[in-house]
């Protein structure tokens, strides 16, 4: 699904909940984190040179990459072929582990491992060795790193993996059948995933919230969804996740809130009442859920330009920013996240680019940080 398309499925929220009584998270509960995650992912050996510069921005941690190392030297791209037929070794990856345990991370303390859905390219009924193997390498790279968890990008960039009607083998096999496997997928890949890391913190890009905005928007099953699939393959993933895991949804549809502070509270009552439905174990479910939100920092409706030097020129001027990440923070259970195209908070030279000081300083007073 592609940001735009997101977009138009988050624009609907709002009035789907009209009338209804909204409900926030518990009062008690972890102390309130924002992370990072845009444009400017930065890979294990980006950050072991730069993580004194990167640790001044206003965060408690970051989506990162890591990348294999080819037998010729030359860097890989794990992230983007994990999801797929080749099953990467642990000696690929071991340079960007030696890169992770020589980081001196201080303030990024919650710092996730991005896992992707690409290629994308077996069809859920295809021999998945490859997929799992690499999903507990991720994970076993991610524990050994210090990673509070992985970052499971939902988002299908390159195959519609989750859209019942563009399988494979559609015409022969009923939506039931590949319900079933996409299920069985999700709680092999879920046991993976703990077979490293035996208490993960798995942080969805998007969850069960994408599938049920499709079907208020009109969508009459989830076999006629974009991303109908990822509800039975999300069942399989609660279905095998142990009592020490945590499953945070990242609600990527929040990047459109549009300003309106009132539709993470909205957006809360979706994710932990109104779509349990369409849960196989609404109870688990539950148990598991820790409900977070994103925000898209360069997000303009408008069509208006990111203006780097003058952030009052931009649709989220500094102080705007710092109301919706205050009011996300109050909503969330835990996290909120950051992501950026445009603006840069850090590059090769480590420093921020095209990005205003005074969006560092909004984030700081949004939470409550004095920290310079």
């Amino acid at each position: 699904m592609t940001r735009r398309e997101l977009l138009l499925l988050g624009l609907g929220i709002g009035g789907t909940l009209a009338g209804c009584v909204t409900m926030g998270p518990p009062a008690a509960g972890p102390a309130k984190k924002l992370i990072e995650f845009g444009w400017d992912e930065p890979d294990a050996a980006f950050m072991r040179r730069h993580i004194a510069q990167m640790e001044q921005a206003p965060f408690d941690g970051v989506v990162f990459r890591v990348a294999d190392t080819r037998p010729d030297g030359t860097p890989g791209n794990f992230l983007w072929e994990a999801w797929g037929r080749r099953a990467f070794t642990e000696a690929e990856l071991a340079p960007a582990l030696a890169d992770l345990a020589a980081t001196r991370f201080q303030r990024f303390t919650h710092n996730f491992l991005r896992f992707n859905t690409s290629p994308g390219d077996v069809d859920w009924f295809d021999d998945f060795s490859a997929v799992l193997a690499n999903a507990r390498l991720a994970a076993r790279v991610a524990r050994a790193g210090g990673a509070a968890g992985l970052l499971f990008d939902t988002e299908q960039y390159h195959t519609p993996l989750f859209d019942y009607r563009r399988q494979r083998d559609r015409g022969a096999k009923p939506w039931e059948a590949y319900a079933a496997q996409a299920r069985r997928r999700g709680g092999e890949v879920m046991e993976a995933f703990q077979a490293a890391y035996p208490d993960p913190t798995i942080f969805l890009t998007f969850g069960y919230g994408v599938p049920w905005l499709e079907m208020r928007k009109g969508a009459t099953s989830l076999a006629a969804c974009e991303y109908g699939l990822l509800v039975p393959f999300l069942d399989g993933m609660v279905g095998a996740a142990n009592s020490r895991a945590r499953l945070v949804d990242g609600y990527e549809p929040a990047y459109f809130h549009d300003k309106d502070t009132a539709r993470f509270a909205e957006a809360y009552r979706m994710l932990t009442q109104d779509l349990l439905d369409l849960v196989a174990d609404p109870a688990r479910y539950r148990r598991l859920l820790s409900v977070g939100f994103g925000l898209f920092l360069d997000y303009a409706p408008d069509g208006r330009r990111w203006n780097g030097a003058d952030g009052s020129a931009n649709y989220y001027t500094p102080r705007e920013l710092e109301t919706s990440v205050r009011a996300a923070l109050a909503a969330a259970d835990e996290y909120v996240w950051i992501y950026t195209e445009a603006p840069r908070w850090w590059s090769p030279s480590g420093h921020p680019v095209d990005l205003p000081g005074e969006y560092a300083d909004a984030l700081r007073r949004a939470r409550g940080d004095r920290r310079r």
